[in-house]
């Protein structure tokens, strides 16, 4: 598995993705936004999201339940459909 910060180039990674002793290709936000970190990784194919900073930005300690978990679920719908467009 290797972590790799999102390339400004789209798919420069992508005979990495396809090496048989690379099982995945997993992209670091790089200190994007959640948007744009997602965008830029919907332009990877085969790269997979490791975005913690993305994943917890919109938390607030203030929230209630109900809040805390419609963002956190929010956040990890993105993230996924990134990962898999």
């Amino acid at each position: 598995m290797l972590k790799l910060s999102i390339p400004v180039e789209p798919n420069l990674y992508k005979s990495l993705i396809g090496h048989p002793k690379v099982i995945r290709l997993v992209a670091l936000s790089g200190g994007y936004s959640t948007e744009d970190a997602c965008a830029e990784l919907a332009k990877n194919e085969g790269m997979i999201a490791s975005f913690s900073r993305g994943l917890l930005q919109d938390l607030r300690v203030s929230q209630s339940d109900e809040e805390f978990d419609a963002v956190l679920g929010g956040a990890i719908d993105q993230i996924y459909r990134a990962s898999i467009a």
